[in-house]
């Protein structure tokens, strides 16, 4: 999953919760909505970490989704339609992110929900969203088990229907960073540490096996408290096993301080994460010895995509406070992806919007297919991104630089 710490939502956008005129009843027994000459307003709900450790990744999400409504109403892409976002704070707790969940199910002008970033949010989200039929897609989570089902590695089977992302999962991101440890890095002994997490514990359980596999030693395994910053202990195991390199699963308010700690402890060796650590506050708080670790990333640089130059361009000129971040491009894709079914409904109803609107929009996302921010935008047969790219960076000269793209090739 998951860059800097920033302002919390405003009060104005808080407000944007925007009721519908012509769409208040669309999920009661209206036959269509009407989206006339005073049009029809659709709010596309964002679920995201607004505040606290992780809110400048969450800020990008939103921000990135804010862009994409505006992009599609100064097109008229769906003729009669307005959309806009209405942004909800989930803190990074699941409990939040349900709650989240449930207000935007109890709001009928709501077709689609973007976010959230964490996986373990995602799980108290899923069946809230997939019981009203309401479609979310995520730009960020990356747990396999969200899309296949507890026992993916066994037998793939989708829970929710309702659920889709833009992501590329753990079950690939996992085995890609562990081949590249092993075969271009050269580190045969890793510390695997993770913090307890859904995402964190499920990428260093993929990272282990795929690196044992190709022949590697795991020289001692830990788990953190993520809530405390005191890793003194854990750094001394790691100097102490001999080991080459730490692989850690988990997010960069912890990362960070860790990789500081493991330097200070002697142990002068990379840290390597996945997309959790990929974050510009990772380098401040892991400080000058945090030069070398490595983060694996999903997609590639957004700023190298020829797809992406008109994005990052409109971002800057819609003067955003906070920046995109690691998953704008990708925000800004699941954002389109629900107006793109919006499309295909209301085009599909003469123009309105049924008033089963929602389970069609559902349905309709299935087949959503796009050249988007971070290229080719589908989903498969569970819902997950059918773009499988991933990057590796490292940290250099102070700032995130990338190595290689590539996709993971089983071994």
């Amino acid at each position: 999953m998951r860059q800097r710490s920033l302002i919390a939502i405003t009060a104005a956008l808080a407000a944007g919760a925007l009721t519908l005129t012509a769409c208040g009843s669309r999920d009661s027994g209206d036959k269509s909505s009407d989206s006339g000459s005073d049009g029809t307003t659709v709010v596309i709900g964002v679920d995201a970490p607004l505040t606290g450790d992780l809110s400048a990744l969450g800020l990008g999400i939103k921000n990135s989704a804010d862009l994409a409504t505006k992009q599609a109403n100064k097109k008229n892409y769906v003729k009669g339609v307005t959309f806009k976002i209405e942004a909800l704070d989930d803190q990074a707790q699941p409990s939040s992110g349900q709650t989240n969940a449930t207000k935007f199910v109890g709001e009928k002008d709501v077709l689609g929900v973007v976010g959230p970033l964490n996986s373990s949010v995602a799980q108290s989200m899923q069946k809230v969203f997939d019981d009203a039929k309401l479609v979310e897609v995520s730009p960020a989570n990356t747990n396999p088990a969200l899309t296949q089902g507890d026992d993916w590695q066994k037998t793939k089977a989708r829970p929710y229907k309702s659920y889709f992302r833009t992501a590329t999962t753990d079950a690939i991101q996992g085995p890609y960073a562990a081949q590249y440890v092993y075969n271009q890095a050269k580190k045969k002994k890793v510390f695997v540490i993770d913090d307890k997490k859904t995402y964190g514990a499920g990428l260093a359980a993929t990272f282990t096996d795929e690196f044992k596999k190709l022949g590697g030693k795991v020289a001692g395994t830990e788990h953190i408290n993520p809530d405390t910053k005191d890793f003194s202990a854990v750094a001394t195991k790691v100097k102490n096993s001999g080991a080459e390199v730490v692989y850690y699963g988990g997010e960069y308010p912890q990362a960070g301080p860790l990789s500081k700690q493991i330097k200070a402890a002697g142990a002068k060796i990379p840290v390597v994460g996945g997309d959790g650590i990929y974050a510009e506050d990772y380098i401040k708080l892991a400080g000058s010895t945090g030069t070398g670790d490595l983060a694996t990333s999903v997609g590639a640089p957004v700023e190298t995509l020829p797809s992406a130059k008109e994005f990052v361009s409109n971002y800057k000129a819609g003067g955003y406070g906070e920046e995109y971040g690691a998953y704008g491009g990708y925000s800004y894709d699941s954002t389109w992806a629900i107006i793109e079914a919006v499309k295909k409904v209301v085009d599909d109803n003469g123009g309105k919007l049924p008033s089963d609107a929602r389970e069609k929009v559902t349905a309709a996302m299935q087949n959503v297919s796009f050249d988007g921010v971070t290229g080719k935008v589908s989903f498969d047969e569970y819902g997950d991104a059918t773009n499988k790219q991933l990057t590796v960076y490292s940290v250099e000269k102070g700032a995130w630089t990338s190595v290689v793209s590539g996709t993971y090739n089983p071994s």
